[in-house]
């Protein structure tokens, strides 16, 4: 076998995220920059967006906001997610979570994504913020205990069939921590476990041959006292149930790694989640381009971009489309890698 051939099986993403304006503003067209997958946020698709990717032999993908609560709690309170100590979270850095048990919200999101795929004609939906409200996109994460509201005391009382002693939520939370931790972590991954099951059976009701995609966490099992898990509620055992698509968002400059990590960060989760580039999951990562914080140089963004590429996985996006589309030289090293691909897959 050739390595063109090789490429022809393998490489199935060259993706970039957010709106393709920036490049259609300088006159490019998208296929002839290797591009062949735009994910745009939900709120920014349009028909015309659309239609115009599909000529350029372009698939699109929604990224779905799914538990980022901004603009929602100011107006339902009762979503508002509450912390060991009884209060209100307060945002993590720029991420504003929500109670992911909420019932209101949990009708507001289904019939968001209800629409969505009605309306337009997409190749996946790819679920964003989907954990517990905390922030892992820095060097120094916040993470915090949550959610102690009344209703997920009711559900994690119900389904685990464990009864919490009276007294006022501080008192509640502090015995669940000290005597049912094991329980209290198990619970809480099975609920965004619960958001992905719920939102993958209405995408195979409305369009069953598009894809689930999952950005998320690219953290190990033992980072940060197993916070992925412990803290984020991801469970990658039970996440491989419904996720069609594994995205760790590996954004080396932005968490204060080096460009390497990126590389290594794949090979692990490759082997991880077992990830064979033939069947499902499959694994795309997005990658950092833009520059906030710091710069990201010519040379780091070659060796992410190529790193996104590493062991299992079989397509990469960068983030973003005006990161790029703004500097000539990212310009130009993105279509150097991803025509170089297209031209293996096409021998």
């Amino acid at each position: 076998m050739s390595c063109g051939q090789k490429f022809t099986e393998t490489t199935e993403i060259r993706g970039v995220y957010g709106n393709p304006k920036p490049f259609w503003d300088k006159g490019f067209n998208l296929n002839k920059l290797g591009v062949n997958a735009i994910f745009v946020h939900s709120g920014s698709i349009n028909h015309d967006m659309v239609n115009r990717a599909r000529s350029e032999g372009v698939m699109v993908y929604a990224e779905f906001a799914t538990l980022n609560g901004k603009n929602y709690i100011e107006k339902h309170p009762e979503a508002w997610a509450i912390d060991e100590k009884g209060e209100k979270v307060q945002a993590a850095s720029w991420f504003m979570g929500v109670c992911p048990t909420e019932p209101g919200f949990r009708r507001y999101r289904f019939s968001q994504l209800r629409d969505l795929l009605l309306e337009y004609d997409l190749d996946g939906v790819w679920m964003d913020y989907v954990h517990w409200h905390a922030q892992f996109e820095e060097p120094e994460p916040i993470l915090p205990e949550t959610c102690f509201c009344d209703h997920c005391l009711d559900e994690f009382s119900k389904d685990s069939r464990i009864e919490i002693p009276g007294g006022n939520i501080s008192e509640k939370a502090s015995w669940i921590l000290n005597n049912h931790d094991k329980s209290w972590r198990n619970w809480r991954c099975k609920v965004i476990y619960d958001w992905t099951h719920e939102i993958k059976s209405i995408i195979n009701e409305l369009k069953p041959k598009a894809l689930l995609g999952l950005y998320h966490c690219p953290w190990d099992d033992q980072e940060f006292n197993g916070a992925r898990r412990r803290i984020l509620g991801l469970d990658y055992n039970l996440l491989k149930e419904t996720i069609d698509v594994f995205s760790p968002m590996v954004y080396h400059e932005r968490m204060g790694r080096e460009p390497d990590w990126v590389k290594e960060n794949i090979q692990w989760l490759s082997n991880r989640l077992n990830i064979k580039k033939d069947s499902y999951p499959k694994l795309w990562p997005i990658v950092q381009a833009y520059n906030n914080p710091g710069t990201i140089s010519l040379e780091e963004f070659e060796i992410v971009l190529k790193g996104g590429l590493a062991d299992e996985s079989s397509g990469v996006m960068i983030f973003t489309t005006s990161a790029v589309a703004e500097d000539k030289g990212k310009t130009e090293l993105m279509k150097k890698v991803y025509t170089n691909l297209m031209v293996k897959s096409e021998n």
